[in-house]
């Protein structure tokens, strides 16, 4: 088999492992078999004549020869892309900006770039994802997202160790806040005294990154009581309302705080400080990124809002 017959659908599925990092992760966001997207990894690399993957028990990192496909598949699969957003009548004028961002930047910070971007850049085409930020680290490796926002905590590492290394620039750095019920002892003051938070029931995320128990107050002396897990931070926040526990919160998420809900500092131990970082590889950016990266600077100097707020 020729390079030049390799099908669109293969290369898909291999931006995919690349991005994800595993076949498994990749065939559950294409909605394939594990069976399918291994046939398909197999049938690009006999056409390459070279391993595109090296294979690790944590995952798979891009070979030299699967980063040259991958630099190539990228062009060809935006350029199918464009292609079909043209025909539909989609913008084009003002350039097309590819942007990551973890999901506390979804609530907040991204929705406030893009009112600002429809006023200012009207031409301007943004196409977003969600996702973890060693996720979304991969994808810009792969070059499938421009920009991406991630999240950092102490103590402060860069998001990888490869090279060359991620041009960051940190958007906010605060302090992490609790959300508990309007209706909760602790909430009828200023702030939470850190001895106060022993005993109490939390609502935690699925493990990820940096903060191995997301939703937990981090340092706690005891084994928490986690009464729920979930990954969707509204559907935490919905449940803190309904009284059914705590849960830690990024300071920007005041804002979005449903009814019922008060966000709250701590106060009594070590400040848990956490980072909004905006990521992109080292080349020169386009204009239109550039664009894109000056106005979430923007929305994130507006997203500062006091503690404390119900």
């Amino acid at each position: 088999m020729d390079f030049n017959d390799v099908s669109l659908t293969a290369l898909r599925v291999f931006r995919a492992v690349a991005e994800q990092g595993t076949f498994t992760a990749a065939a559950a966001a294409l909605g394939y078999t594990q069976s399918a997207v291994s046939r398909q990894i197999a049938a690009i690399e006999r056409a390459a004549g070279a391993e595109l993957l090296e294979r690790r028990r944590e995952g798979v990192l891009l070979t030299a020869a699967g980063r040259v496909v991958m630099r190539r598949a990228t062009v060809v699969l935006d350029e199918i892309e464009a292609a079909a957003r043209e025909l539909s009548g989609l913008p084009e004028s003002g350039g097309t900006v590819r942007l990551g961002w973890i999901p506390t930047a979804g609530a907040v910070l991204v929705p406030r770039a893009l009112t600002t971007l429809r006023r200012t850049d009207p031409g301007l085409l943004v196409i977003g994802r969600e996702g973890t930020t060693p996720a979304l680290v991969r994808a810009l490796r792969a070059g499938s997202v421009d920009l991406a926002l991630l999240a950092s905590a102490p103590p402060f590492r860069a998001p990888d160790a490869e090279s060359p290394p991620l041009v960051l620039q940190t958007l906010t750095e605060r302090a992490l806040c609790l959300a508990l019920p309007a209706a909760h002892p602790l909430a009828r003051g200023d702030f939470v005294d850190v001895a106060d938070l022993r005993g109490q029931r939390w609502i935690a995320g699925p493990s990820a990154g940096e903060d191995r128990l997301m939703g937990v107050w981090p340092g706690l002396d005891e084994r928490p009581a986690i009464v729920h897990t979930v990954r969707d931070w509204l559907a935490k926040l919905q449940l803190v309302a309904a009284g059914c526990g705590l849960t830690t919160v990024p300071a920007a998420l005041a804002v979005a705080a449903p009814p019922g809900v008060r966000i709250l500092p701590v106060r009594g131990g070590p400040q848990e400080q956490r980072r909004q970082l905006l990521a992109r590889l080292p080349q020169p950016p386009t204009e239109a990124v550039t664009r894109v990266a000056a106005v979430l600077r923007a929305a994130a100097l507006d997203t500062d809002v006091p503690q404390g707020s119900p």
